[in-house]
């Protein structure tokens, strides 16, 4: 019985010397340590996009790390200067992106009637989403401002960035244009809030 007992401890221990221990937790300090806790979801909900969003906001006001380990290469002036203007225009990207998802959790794209006895409910969820699209919004002026900063640079390559580099001169263009696409969902938003002001409990 003691020599099972033995057996059972010296085995515990063996295992608990396999198991995997614990990172080490690192401080975090940069933008580009700070976007990567940004994360993308399949299905995402809306703590799922208040999180992200709380990690990009730190991200947009930290510093950025010495251009040695940045996420593109870095071999003078011109291109770190460059890469400041494209990963502050995506980083501005994402938390519009953010935001519109945060405002779809909320918004009630038709007033359907049969939503009726939950009109006040209805009311306040498009709030949410109304603010949230709006806060969207905000961020705008300045990813165009970067986006063309960072198109007149337009000569000075970098490795790494096309994809932002395919933001900007989408955002340059007039291709990609989130004024339009917000007001339009704020025109549609304002029109469903009507409907759902004009019902009553007998509307269905």
């Amino acid at each position: 019985m003691r020599s099972s007992r033995i057996l059972n401890l010296v085995l515990f221990a063996l295992l608990a010397l396999q198991m995997p221990k614990p990172a080490a937790a690192y401080e975090v300090y940069y933008k580009e340590q700070f976007y990567r806790l940004f994360h993308s979801h399949y299905i995402q909900y809306p703590d799922d996009a208040i999180e992200n969003i709380y990690w990009l906001e730190r991200a947009k006001n930290a510093n950025f790390c010495n251009p040695l380990y940045a996420l593109s290469k870095i071999e003078d002036k011109r291109q770190w200067e460059r890469y400041r203007h494209l990963f502050d225009m995506h980083l501005n990207l994402k938390l519009i992106e953010q935001h519109l998802r945060l405002g779809s959790q909320y918004d009630k794209r038709v007033a359907y009637f049969y939503n009726a006895p939950w009109k006040r409910e209805n009311l306040e969820s498009l709030k949410i989403a109304e603010s949230a699209y709006k806060t969207a919004l905000t961020y705008w002026a300045e990813t165009k401002d970067l986006a063309q900063k960072a198109m007149r640079m337009r000569f000075v390559p970098l490795e790494d960035a096309s994809f932002w580099i395919d933001e900007a001169f989408r955002i340059d263009s007039g291709e990609l244009d989130y004024a339009d696409i917000i007001a339009d969902e704020l025109k549609r938003l304002e029109k469903v809030r009507t409907d759902f002001e004009k019902m009553d409990k007998t509307t269905y």
